[in-house]
């Protein structure tokens, strides 16, 4: 009873000392002041204006004016040309970097879609609504019946329909759509429209998509349209009332084409320790006007950097010890371009020196107008880091400041700060072992017509600023005594985290169903052992930043300290659990374990649709089967814990405590099926 006691206290104690003592932050009040006097949501949102004036579509004209537009920027306000710069990867939607296919170029011109029967009728047209063609969308044009097809994404809809020259009205997303009608089943074109719960209250919202060919599909690209739900609404009713649609669709340009993913970059260079970085990304691409996604993170950015350009120049600022790094990207494909370019760039447990990355990806929200939060996103199980503790005691710091703008909102911050999940360029720097954590927002204009300028905030936009500039400044220039004090502050965190984690681990015993007693004992063990030994590595890698001799030996007592909860939360554990009917009955697992070592061959995360889309279809069917129980961030986590020394048991149960129990069987299927594709081997 008394080690029980002992954890309680303790655990009581990290979780409400913060709260007992003040909010303390880690930045000091003059860097503080500085920021919040330097940086400007309003500047911001002027690029953000700026940006959101390009179709920048990944590896198009666009968004190389786009790119042009930042560079321009940079070098206005000091950047030279060994400080700025643009890097080019080739893409035309054959080559290859690493796992991903490069999109293909892309520009076209004009675009009109006009109903011609029953009546003659204007429905859309593009460049005034961008969004209102497809993107990779093929020159062409063609007057045909529309034929109303469902969501026109399965097969099953296309059933006793003849489709083949015609148009095809459809809800589902574009590029499925013409997958299927066009090259699967011989239509001329596609109409799609947004048939979501958002379309019920914005029936004149008009939803984003794209072709996004396959090469081998390439050759067979046509073009479609979006349209809105009430234009799309209407023509299912005239069909359905059994009248003939025809419609008339054209889009002229270059189409497909060979062309280039533009990366620009910026370095402000280190004064002490020049070969460490400090890595910032925005993407920078979509469609005309996409304010929020992403030309918002990427005006922060642009501002951010330009910012600090300047204090430094002007002597308000000491130049940072490690180096900044700033990415303007075309997302995922043209990160992956970037990493497959530069083999340096990965963090200390791979022997690099890029020691954290922030991503901004939608930051500008107004939170009135959208009903919506900031999130902050944590690095996974498999990359502890101090850096999750310091951007949320810097945004802790942000909600107690007053920052307000002359046009921008009154709102009140709010923020909350979620376990990972992809979605963003931050899982490319994860994959290479640079602890990432996102700064962002959901909305309801994600993706749509409807994510103009008018809803991004400059108050949400300089707090975010905030947040990112604080973060790395006091992580570059780390002393010695702000390196002890945040080994108290992850201290005091893990052993609140290390709590938590034991009560999921507690309600795993008797929760966990065609389990017996002593095997959902395992996983609850499973589970507290593998979050302490997460948060020693939390604590240790403030060493990454400073590593005086002081620093160490609290590091060390900090984890020994880890190290006792978690022995008194494993006897707590034990307690808990059905006493054995005799003495020494073991806690163990019930599947023979496999220990087959797998290594990966690739850099960066696997494309989305490996392995399924190289097997053979009666190997990928099991992908879509109720077996296979994975889901994108678990799959993404599993290929993080193949480091060349697990086995499929260890990785299975890393894996597990991360997202609940999974099988060994299921583990070892989804690695040989990668092995089976290339991208693994077996040690």
């Amino acid at each position: 009873m008394r080690r029980i006691v002992i954890a309680l206290l303790f655990l009581a104690f990290a979780g409400d000392n913060v709260a007992a003592q003040g909010f303390q932050p880690l930045l000091d009040g003059k860097r503080r002041d500085l920021l919040h006097e330097a940086l400007s949501g309003e500047m911001a949102k002027e690029h953000v204006i700026a940006i959101t004036r390009h179709h920048r579509i990944q590896a198009s004209r666009g968004y190389r004016d786009a790119a042009d537009y930042v560079l321009d920027q940079l070098r206005a306000y000091g950047f030279g040309e060994g400080e700025a710069w643009v890097e080019s990867f080739p893409s035309d939607g054959r080559i290859v970097y690493q796992t991903w296919q490069s999109p293909s170029g892309w520009d076209i011109d004009f675009a009109e879609l006009r109903m011609v029967e029953p009546r003659e009728e204007r429905i859309v047209g593009y460049p005034e609504v961008a969004m209102s063609l497809i993107t990779y969308s093929n020159a062409g044009a063609v007057p045909a019946e529309l034929v109303w097809v469902g969501s026109g994404i399965r097969d099953a809809d296309y059933e006793g329909k003849d489709v083949r020259g015609k148009f095809v009205l459809a809800t589902g997303y574009g590029g499925e759509v013409h997958r299927h009608a066009v090259i699967k089943y011989g239509a001329a074109a596609v109409v799609c429209y947004l048939d979501d719960y958002r379309a019920q209250e914005y029936p004149d919202m008009l939803q984003y998509t794209g072709m996004w060919p396959l090469t081998e599909e390439l050759e067979h690209v046509t073009f479609g349209f979006n349209i809105t739900n009430r234009q799309g609404e209407r023509l299912r009713r005239l069909l359905e009332s059994g009248q003939k649609v025809v419609l008339r669709g054209r889009a002229a340009g270059i189409g497909l084409e060979s062309y280039f993913m533009d990366v620009v970059v910026a370095r402000i260079e280190g004064s002490e320790r020049p070969d460490e970085v400090l890595v910032y990304a925005a993407h920078l691409d979509h469609p005309k006007e996409s304010a929020n996604d992403n030309a918002s993170g990427s005006g922060a950015t642009l501002d951010m950097a330009v910012t600090l350009k300047r204090l430094i120049a002007e002597g308000r600022l000491e130049r940072p010890k490690r180096t900044l790094l700033f990415l303007w990207v075309p997302e995922w494909s043209g990160t992956m371009a970037y990493i497959d370019g530069h083999e340096e760039l990965t963090g200390p447990e791979l022997g690099g020196k890029y020691l954290a990355h922030i991503n901004l990806d939608m930051v500008g929200e107004h939170l009135e107008l959208l009903h919506s939060r900031m999130y902050i996103t944590r690095t996974p199980a498999s990359l502890p880091s101090a850096l999750n503790d310091v951007v949320e005691n810097m945004a802790r710091m942000v909600d107690g400041m007053s920052v307000r703008t002359p046009r921008g909102s009154l709102s009140e911050p709010n923020f909350r700060v979620t376990p990972y999940g992809g979605g963003s360029d931050l899982m490319m720097f994860i994959d290479r072992k640079i602890p990432g954590v996102m700064i962002g927002h959901s909305d309801y204009t994600h993706h749509t017509s409807d994510d103009t300028p008018d809803k991004v905030d400059p108050v949400e936009l300089e707090r975010s600023e905030i947040i990112a500039t604080s973060t790395m400044l006091y992580l570059s220039d780390l002393t010695e005594a702000e390196a002890l004090d945040l080994v108290y502050l992850v201290g005091a965190n893990s052993a609140a985290r290390l709590g938590a984690a034991a009560r999921r681990a507690a309600r795993l015993i008797g929760d966990l169903p065609g389990m017996g007693p002593y095997q959902a004992l395992f996983e609850a063990r499973n589970t507290l052992t593998h979050a302490a030994e997460q948060e020693r590595q939390t604590v240790r890698s403030v060493l990454q930043f400073h590593d005086s001799r002081r620093v160490r030996d609290a590091v060390s007592s900090m984890e020994k300290q880890l190290g006792s909860q978690e022995k008194e939360l494993l006897a707590m554990l034990r307690q808990q659990a059905p006493q054995p009917r005799r003495a020494g009955t073991p806690v163990e697992r019930t599947e023979a374990e496999d220990k087959r070592v797998p290594v990966r061959l690739t850099r960066g995360p696997l494309d989305f649709d490996l392995p399924a889309s190289r097997l053979e279809p009666e190997d990928a069917a099991w992908y879509a089967s109720s077996e296979f129980t994975l889901g994108s961030n678990a799959r993404f986590e599993l290929v993080n814990f193949v480091d060349g020394k697990r086995t499929v048991t260890q990785i299975r149960d890393a894996l597990s405590a991360e997202y609940g129990p999974v099988s060994i069987a299921q583990v070892g299927h989804y690695l040989d099926d990668l092995v089976k594709v290339g991208v693994v081997r077996w040690r």
